[in-house]
C-alpha cells in the first residue's frame, strides 16, 4: 500500500491523505484538460478559462474519488470494520480497512458501496450537464465528471481482485462456499488473470504506436497483479497462523530499568549490549511504564544524557497490551492499529513477557521454511495446492 505523504483532513475521525504520486497525476490531468481536451472541444474560451476549468475539474474529479472511498468507509463502519485511513494516490484512492469483513454479506456491501457512489455521481453530473444549457462553465466540467465517474464505476466492477468487482466476486464465492480462504484464493487467481490481460493489452498498445497509453495500461496491470498476489500470500499466512497464540511466540521475561536512569545509560548498558529492545520502567518495584527503542529515538541524541526514561517512556495507563491466549493474528492486528512494534503480554495483572514484531516475523519465516501450516496443512486436509506463481510479497 502507498502511504500518504500529506494529511489534508479527517472525516469521521479517519485521516485523509495524499501520496506524492497524486500531485503528479493532478498536474497531468489538469494539463491534459486545459491544454488538450477543452480547447479541442470548446474553441471559444480564453486560455485562462481553460486552465481554471481544468484545475477545478481535476479537483472535483479527485473529490469524486474521495467520495467513492467514503462510500466503502461508511458501509465498513456500519458493519463494525475499522478504517485506519483513506489515501489518494496515482491510481485513485484506497480505504485501508484494519481487518477482514465479518461476513460475506458485509464484504459484498462494503465492496459495492464505492461503485454505487460513482454511478450516483455520474448521474448527478449528467443531470447538471443536461440542465446547464449553453452555460459552458458548468456544462464542460459536468460532462467530463459524468463520463469519468461512470468510467471509474465500470472499471472498478471488473471482477479482478483487488478491484471492487473482485471483492464482490469474493463475497459471492464466500457466501456460496462458506470459506473466506477459498474465496480469497479464487478471487486472487481471477485478479491475477485480469492483471496479466491488462499487461498483455498494454504491450499490444505499445507496439501499436501508443507508447504512453500502453505503458500506463501495463503499469495498471502490474499493480493489480502484485496486489492480487500479495492478498493471496496474506490469506495463506492467516491460514498458517490461525492456531498460533501469543504465548507460543512471546519473549519472556522483560528486563526492567529504574525511572531515574538516563536514556544514555539505557543505550550504553542495555541496548548496545544486546539486552533486549524494550524495558519496563519501575519505581519501588512497581511498573509505571515501558521504554522502547522508538521512544528513545524520538529524543534528540544530544539530550540522552540528561533525559530520564520516565520522561521518554509510554505510561502504563497508555500501554496497549495483549493476553497470552490471544491469537497471533489478532495480536498483529492490534499492534498494527496501535502503530507499535511490540506489545506487553499481561496475565493476572502481571507481565509474563512481550510480543515483538521482530519475533512474529521470525516465526513466520520459520513456518514458511519448514512448510508448517502451508503445503502440509493443505495436503492433510486434502485441499489442492492452488497458488499462482509470480509477484508475491
Amino acid at each position: 500500500m502507498m502511504t500518504a505523504s500529506v494529511r489534508i483532513a479527517k472525516i469521521w475521525n479517519i485521516p485523509i491523505g495524499l501520496h506524492w504520486s497524486w500531485f503528479i497525476v493532478f498536474t497531468l490531468v489538469t494539463y491534459s484538460l486545459a491544454a488538450g481536451i477543452f480547447p479541442r472541444d470548446y474553441a471559444n474560451l480564453t486560455t485562462g478559462a481553460y486552465w481554471t476549468l481544468g484545475a477545478a475539474t481535476s479537483i472535483l474529479f479527485f473529490a469524486s474519488i474521495l467520495l467513492h472511498e467514503l462510500g466503502h468507509t461508511f458501509v465498513a463502519l456500519r458493519y463494525g470494520v475499522p478504517v485506519r485511513e483513506i489515501n489518494l494516490f496515482i491510481f485513485g484512492g484506497v480505504a485501508v480497512l484494519t481487518r477482514e469483513s465479518p461476513s460475506a454479506k458485509a464484504e459484498f456491501w462494503i465492496a459495492i458501496a464505492g461503485p454505487i457512489v460513482s454511478f450516483a455521481l455520474a448521474g448527478i453530473f449528467a443531470l447538471l450537464w443536461i440542465g446547464s444549457g449553453d452555460f459552458l462553465y458548468l456544462a464542460i466540467p459536468a460532462f467530463f465528471l459524468a463520463w469519468i465517474n461512470l468510467t471509474v464505476a465500470v472499471f472498478n466492477m471488473i471482477p479482478g481482485f483487488p478491484l471492487d468487482g473482485g471483492r464482490v466476486l469474493r463475497a459471492i464465492v464466500w457466501g456460496i462456499k462458506g470459506d473466506l480462504h477459498k474465496a480469497t484464493r479464487f478471487a486472487s487467481a481471477t485478479g491475477q488473470m485480469v492483471a496479466f490481460a491488462f499487461i498483455a493489452y498494454g504491450i499490444y498498445t505499445i507496439f501499436g504506436g501508443n507508447l504512453f497509453g500502453g505503458l500506463w495500461i501495463a503499469f495498471i496491470g502490474w499493480f493489480l497483479q502484485n496486489a492480487a498476489a500479495a492478498t493471496l500470500a496474506h490469506s495463506n499466512l492467516e491460514r498458517a497462523l490461525r492456531d498460533v497464540t501469543v504465548r507460543d511466540v512471546m519473549t519472556a521475561p522483560i528486563e526492567t530499568v529504574e525511572r531515574g536512569a538516563t536514556l544514555q545509560e539505557v543505550v550504553d548498558e542495555r541496548l548496545l549490549r544486546g539486552a533486549g529492545r524494550c524495558y519496563f520502567v519501575v519505581e519501588n518495584n512497581r511498573q509505571i511504564g515501558l521504554i522502547t527503542l522508538t521512544d528513545i529515538t524520538r529524543t534528540p541524541r544530544e539530550e540522552w544524557s540528561r533525559t530520564t526514561v520516565e520522561a521518554a517512556m509510554t505510561k502504563a495507563e497508555n500501554l496497549v497490551t495483549v493476553a497470552p491466549q490471544t491469537g497471533l493474528l489478532a495480536a498483529l492486528q492490534r499492534m498494527d492499529e496501535a502503530g507499535v512494534a511490540q506489545l506487553p503480554v499481561i496475565e493476572n495483572d502481571a507481565p509474563p513477557g512481550i510480543l515483538s514484531r521482530e519475533t512474529v516475523l521470525h516465526q513466520i519465516y520459520l513456518r514458511t521454511m519448514l512448510g508448517i501450516g502451508t503445503r502440509e496443512q493443505r495436503r492433510s486436509q486434502k485441499q489442492p495446492d492452488f497458488v499462482l506463481a509470480g509477484g508475491g510479497k
